[in-house]
């Protein structure tokens, strides 16, 4: 699913222009050619362009100080550059630019482009001054650009720097702790503690203590004072993790701590005051909740001064390319693999796929196939086989549409719907061709090679 920008291509071999062009075309990229070498500058102002891809003779061939005119032009804006071992290049050191080997590998070239947007993405917004560093933060702390996403990052760095308590809810793995860390660090607080307590991880009887620490010889087993996980968190943030698990009677407790700030440990007679940021969240509906009694309006109401709503994945899936990018560096590192990238086949899969684990089940299933891969591209083979009987249900849904011509009230996928007609030809034309691929290239006015190579892309028998 690629992210909105333009490319062009720059190429005296119009046969590699036009390879170029019509695979980067067909994964749904906006793609210019550049007729002539005089004509660069112009297309450069004129289309708005994102990321240069270009033989690098041919660069060097319209000016020897290319990429510093570029530069100046736009200094956002990407070079992927490829020549020959034996080709030397003078602007190598360049960081706006990527080199890649020919001959071209053109799953490399479309890893290296989507790397391309993600430079542009941070470097833009390491450019924006005080709400740009807020930016640049959050993008290292939340991967993303999506609409969904830009919109909650505007929201945490509207309530950062307030004291007011912040209710995140959403589904399980969207990520609510980040936000929470996020918020923190962007806010005057951030010299201090962030304390995260997971409120349905420890029993009822011992989150008591653990929230407002006991006092020696409160309970059995209590053989020395133990400070509580709100005194850790005094001038910094308590993260109440899974708030809705929270039993009844220390919804009461916590509910006369957020309004006297005061704590009271557990066999003191004591109170001792405290300053901290209450930041809590629940992948339950606590509205639902009140209304069937098992949580406390009053505390519902003191919790959610501030609601913050993360988005699922599945609506913000032109983030998905962007995360499998993050995920697959930090997990190349931390195992010394060198899985260079997920195919184009592999992204659409996983772009149609519903997500219900969110972006916890996108790292985890990237670290697996990292895991295990050690090397080369993701291809759907290397994918468990939930993900492929999603994508083949698809495909029988596009080519039942394709037969009615009626575009289907939930939408499709074009690169899916397109792949599914495809195959459907194909394999009617090695049919009636009797499994001829000349005859069958014939049918399809295609040259024999381009067949084969569609046959091989597609694992067609």
């Amino acid at each position: 699913m690629p992210l909105h920008t333009t490319l062009m291509i720059c190429d005296s071999d119009r046969k590699t222009c036009d390879l170029v062009s019509a695979f980067l075309t067909y994964q749904g990229y906006e793609v210019v050619t550049l007729p002539a070498p005089q004509k660069f500058f112009d297309i450069l102002q004129e289309k708005q362009i994102g990321v240069i891809i270009a033989d690098l003779s041919c660069l060097t061939a319209i000016a020897p100080d290319l990429l510093s005119k570029i530069h100046q032009i736009n200094p956002l804006l990407v070079v992927i550059g490829y020549a020959t071992e034996n080709e030397p290049f003078q602007h190598s050191s360049h960081e706006n630019l990527f080199l890649l080997p020919k001959p071209i590998n053109l799953d490399e070239l479309e890893s290296l482009v989507m790397r391309a947007m993600e430079y542009q993405t941070m470097k833009s917004n390491s450019t924006r001054g005080h709400v740009g560093q807020h930016s640049q933060l959050l993008n290292a702390t939340i991967v993303g650009k999506s609409r969904p996403i830009l919109s909650l990052f505007e929201t945490i760095e509207k309530v950062a720097e307030s004291n007011a308590t912040i209710l995140i809810q959403g589904e399980s793995g969207t990520g609510k702790e980040l936000a929470a860390r996020a918020i923190h660090q962007l806010s005057d607080r951030n010299n201090r503690n962030f304390v995260p307590v997971n409120c349905g991880a420890i029993p009822e009887d011992l989150l008591e203590s653990e929230l407002f620490g006991h006092v020696k010889g409160s309970f059995t087993g209590a053989y020395a004072n133990r400070i509580g996980r709100f005194e850790m968190a005094d001038k910094g943030t308590l993260f109440l993790d899974e708030i809705g698990d929270m039993k009844a009677s220390l919804q009461v407790k916590l509910l006369r701590v957020l309004q006297s700030r005061e704590i009271e440990p557990v066999g003191s007679t004591k109170s001792q005051k405290i300053d901290v940021r209450i930041i809590a969240a629940t992948n339950k509906n606590l509205e639902e909740l009140v209304v069937s009694k098992d949580f406390r309006e009053d505390l519902y109401y003191r919790l959610s001064v501030i609601p913050i709503t993360m988005p699922p994945l599945r609506d913000r899936k032109d983030d998905i390319p962007l995360l499998i990018h993050s995920f697959l560096s930090r997990f190349n590192s931390e195992r010394r693999q060198s899985v260079k990238g997920f195919s184009r086949d592999t992204l659409d899969i996983l772009c149609n796929y519903a997500w219900p684990g969110n972006v916890r089940e996108l790292e985890n299933l990237v670290e697996r196939v990292v895991t295990l891969k050690n090397s080369g591209f993701v291809t759907p083979d290397d994918l468990p086989e939930k993900y492929l009987n999603i994508e083949r249900t698809a495909i029988a849904e596009t080519i039942t549409f394709s037969s009615s011509d009626n575009l289907p009230e939930a939408g499709i996928c074009l690169n899916s719907a397109i792949d599914a007609f495809e195959r459907r030809l194909i394999t009617q034309a090695l049919d009636r061709s009797n499994g001829n691929k000349k005859d069958a290239a014939a049918l399809l006015n295609l040259k024999r090679t381009t067949l084969i190579e569609k046959l091989k892309k597609k694992n067609i028998s």
